[in-house]
């Protein structure tokens, strides 16, 4: 069969990617950021010299949900575009720069490796340049939608250079997060 795909197929089509794709990035994210408890909860982040760039922590979660969706939109509408040359490819870039995403906040928060989440952030800068250039083959539109999200991981980049330079010693301490009682 050769019949080209109705536009009312081709919008479903791209709904149902949409609600699939979305929230399992969300949820993704989500699960990424808490499983090491990330941000000012976290006893040894907590403990860190901050840069005067680091905005309000709350700016955190709000810019994230809004990068997530963004994200979820601009790979429904590469997943949807069944046929086109380049998808494969371009989802797989997708699936790449996401998995080095997500292993920020762990190794980040998690593993307190500072220098590592740096090199990390290269790469991912570089894996979300090149889903950009490949989703651009196959729906402008969707490599549009990945900028902001390129703009805010190369302010991270940056933010993490000077967590690194505000904290020479912190890299792989433990913290306890514990309080101590003092009596005089």
């Amino acid at each position: 069969m050769s019949e080209i795909a109705s536009a009312a197929q081709l919008r479903a089509s791209l709904l149902r990617w949409t609600l699939f794709l979305v929230p399992g990035i969300l949820l993704l994210g989500y699960l990424s950021a808490k499983v090491p408890i990330s941000g000012p909860e976290n006893p040894w982040f907590a403990s860190l010299n901050k840069p005067s760039l680091y905005p309000p922590p709350a700016v955190f979660g709000v810019v994230w949900t809004v990068l997530y969706v963004m994200m979820g939109l601009a790979l429904a509408m590469v997943a949807s575009a069944r046929g086109a040359p380049g998808r494969g490819l371009a989802v797989a870039a997708f699936v790449v720069q996401l998995v080095l995403n997500l292993a920020w906040s762990p190794l980040f928060f998690g593993a307190h490796q500072i220098t590592l989440a740096l090199i990390l952030l290269l790469v991912l800068d570089v894996a979300v340049v090149v889903t950009i250039l490949l989703f651009r083959r196959v729906r402008q539109g969707a490599a549009l939608l990945l900028l902001p999200y390129l703009a805010w991981i190369l302010f991270a980049t940056v933010l993490n250079w000077e967590f690194r330079t505000a904290n020479p010693g912190a890299e792989g301490r433990e913290v306890s997060g514990a309080a101590t009682r003092v009596e005089f």
